[in-house]
């Protein structure tokens, strides 16, 4: 059969198909007004209008039966397409409602790495259908990430202010003085700025937002850093620090318990831990994925109580002044 071409600008309302396609799959008016619940002269009305619309007629009447024009076996297959291609929207919108199927981007500064894939765990053996995708990097390759609009949801420490975003923070990111427990300053109290200054001061590289936050408080106090050695990654710095080559300002979220972990002291330093906090931000003129809305508000409400019980359980207590 070859296609009969529609003309272009047709005004057809969905109920109008929905009318047509029963009339076709039932094989008459009056059975078709009974499944729609419509009057018959309703149906009557709609198929007429439909065929206007259409130019051409839909039906011919053959012993008291209708059947299709080419025409209208055309538009029967359009309706088939059409309805099927709704139904399977209709069920990926039920399954991202209930959360059965979706996908999350996320990016992280660095020193996420050490507490957000036990969030992420979590929020997955919760929420298996939710594809989630994982990227770190520093603070600067984040927010740049977050101008391109990169990914769903971005974790950090300083929240962007040249962009309009939403941020909420959901987790306290305390910074601390750590160096070697054979350091002088490591059995000293109450450390002031000024003795720490005199230091080997090893700081992450520019663009992260913990040498960023260390930066900006010393400058505050009106005391200049004595930075000797920039290092890539907190592991390296606290390997560093554990050999003896200085002392440095690192999240405490970074002191973790592993089997490999060097020894390392957190020392008694004024004005410090530093009180700070983790955010999960996107931009304010975004509007969330089901999965990404679920996942920003799951951060919101557990990560505290679920970090806090990790920690109890690994004997890790913020309050544990020295890691040995």
């Amino acid at each position: 059969m070859i296609p009969t071409p529609i003309r272009p600008g047709m005004h057809v309302t969905l109920r109008q198909l929905k009318v047509f396609e029963s009339v076709v799959r039932l094989g008459n008016i009056a059975r078709a007004a009974e499944e729609l619940y419509l009057s018959q002269s309703t149906v009557s009305t709609q198929v007429k209008h439909l065929t206007e619309v259409v130019g051409e007629p839909l039906f011919q009447q053959v012993a008291r039966k209708f059947v299709l024009t080419d025409i209208g076996a055309d538009l029967e297959r359009a309706c088939k397409e059409m309805f099927a291609s709704w139904a399977r929207f209709e069920t990926a919108a039920a399954d991202a409602k209930e959360l059965r199927r979706g996908s999350l981007r996320l990016a992280c500064v660095t020193t996420a790495r050490y507490f957000i894939p036990r969030l992420l765990g979590l929020f997955s053996d919760r929420f298996p259908g939710i594809d989630v995708r994982l990227e770190f990097a520093n603070h600067h390759n984040v927010v740049e990430r977050l101008a391109r609009n990169d990914d769903d949801l971005y974790v950090m420490t300083m929240p962007p202010r040249q962009f309009d975003v939403t941020a909420q923070s959901f987790l306290d990111n305390p910074l601390v003085v750590i160096a070697s427990p054979r350091h002088p300053l490591a059995k000293m109290s109450n450390v002031s700025l000024q003795r720490l200054a005199e230091e080997p001061i090893l700081l992450r590289e520019r663009g992260s937002g913990t040498r960023m936050a260390a930066e900006r408080y010393f400058r505050e106090q009106g005391v200049e850093l004595n930075i000797k050695i920039e290092v890539g990654s907190n592991e390296d710095l606290k390997l560093a620090v554990a050999g003896g080559m200085g002392v440095t300002v690192i999240s405490q979220h970074a002191l973790t318990q592993d089997a490999t972990r060097p020894q390392l002291a957190v020392l008694d330093v004024s004005g410090f831990p530093i009180e700070r906090s983790w955010y999960v931000v996107h931009p304010g003129d975004r509007r969330l994925s089901v999965a990404a809305r679920t996942c920003f508000e799951f951060l919101e409400r557990e990560a505290r109580g679920i970090l806090a019980s990790t920690s109890r359980a690994l004997g890790t207590e913020a309050g544990d002044s020295r890691l040995t």
